[in-house]
């Protein structure tokens, strides 16, 4: 992945400048809004009943300023303005606050969940780090409690017991420079082997997996992490076009926890881009950003995620390096030479690294 090297005057015209005119697909709650923006208007409208609200945003003495402007005397709802919030961030994606101007209705809930808060001068803001550790923006369904602490053994080790694994569709992001939606969901064995298969047996995965094989090997290897409780497996898809498959773990009942200090709620994972035609820089800022995010979301007592690519694989440990994961160290498993990658969730969220690193993410491309 490319970096580029921006001086003061560069940074400043970046965050006082939006992207190219943004229109993205915000799902907040489940309720699925289109929103655009352009020449500081910013429309929500409903994809349910073509409800819309109207929104002013803007750069005003180096702040980024949101106002409701409806003249109707129907307030937003509280998905509307997440929604707009959601746009906001996306269009200046190098802001870290947003001042809020609404409407007398108190949004207690947002309050209350760190959506909003006040700042120093008493102002309604929205931090971006808060706001993109909010997961009813982007997990279609998700548990309105973590799952309790209850430590049982596994294979001599001793760990939190885990939540059952999920079904279906565990994360949603639109990514504006794609113009369509990113999505991971749980794998369907039957449905999903064929493709599984071709997958492992393309060279450039076969390479670095190893797992090249027949339909009996992969189903055999499938139904191997079904039956493991602390290992999910996922597939990525692009406006339901499936483009490669993720195995997220559990770290402390991991392979890989005895090669450094491992907290109960570490998580690890793997990837194989199974379709050709979806390699490459733009998808590549899409998906590894995103799942980083799902995995930080998915249980806020996460603080640290992990991976450990073969360290001769310069491109993904470059890749990694671009998203923010720190290469700590080399080590030995028994089947290769690895590269420990560590991301935190401080560094995650602070240093917004759902956009990636060092650029601007590719242009924006308009929905059809």
């Amino acid at each position: 992945m490319e970096s580029y090297q921006l001086n003061d005057q560069s940074c400043e015209l970046l965050m006082e400048q939006p992207m190219l005119p943004t229109r993205l697909l915000s799902c907040p709650d489940q309720v699925c809004y289109h929103v655009t923006y352009e020449t500081k208007t910013l429309r929500v409208k409903s994809n349910r009943n073509g409800k819309e609200t109207i929104w002013h945003l803007c750069m005003q003495s180096a702040q980024l300023r949101l106002q409701w402007i409806d003249s109707s005397s129907v307030q937003p709802e509280v998905s509307e303005l997440l929604a707009a919030v959601e746009a906001s961030f996306a269009s200046y994606p190098h802001q870290k606050k947003l001042a809020l101007f609404i409407p007398n209705r108190q949004f207690k809930e947002l309050f209350d969940s760190g959506v909003l808060v006040r700042d120093e001068d008493n102002q309604v803001a929205v931090y971006v780090d808060l706001f993109w550790q909010q997961a009813r923006m982007w997990r279609p369904s998700i548990f309105t409690q973590v799952f309790p602490i209850h430590y049982v053994f596994s294979h001599g080790r001793r760990h939190p017991l885990r939540p059952p694994k999920p079904m279906g569709t565990v994360y949603q992001r639109y990514i504006t420079w794609l113009g369509c939606t990113l999505t991971f969901r749980a794998i369907e064995l039957e449905a999903d082997l064929s493709r599984f298969n071709r997958w492992m047996n393309d060279p450039v995965v076969a390479e670095f997996w190893q797992e090249a094989g027949d339909l009996a090997k992969h189903h055999a290897y499938l139904t191997a992490i079904e039956a493991d409780p602390h290992v999910i497996n996922l597939i990525g898809c692009l406006d339901d076009e499936p483009f490669g498959y993720f195995e997220i773990y559990w770290a402390k009942e991991n392979r890989i926890s005895p090669y450094y200090d491992v907290d109960d709620f570490d998580r690890g994972w793997h990837v194989l881009i199974g379709e050709p035609h979806m390699r490459g820089k733009p998808f590549v800022t899409a998906w590894l950003p995103s799942i980083s995010h799902y995995l930080f979301l998915d249980d806020d007592r996460t603080q640290r995620l992990v991976i450990e690519p073969r360290a001769d694989n310069n491109k993904m440990i470059r890749n990694l390096a671009q998203c923010g994961y720190a290469n700590t160290k080399e080590f030995d498993f028994p089947h290769k030479r690895a590269m420990l990658g560590m991301l935190s969730r401080e560094r995650f969220f602070s240093e917004r690294l759902w956009v990636p690193r060092g650029t601007t993410p590719p242009h924006s491309v308009f929905l059809s």
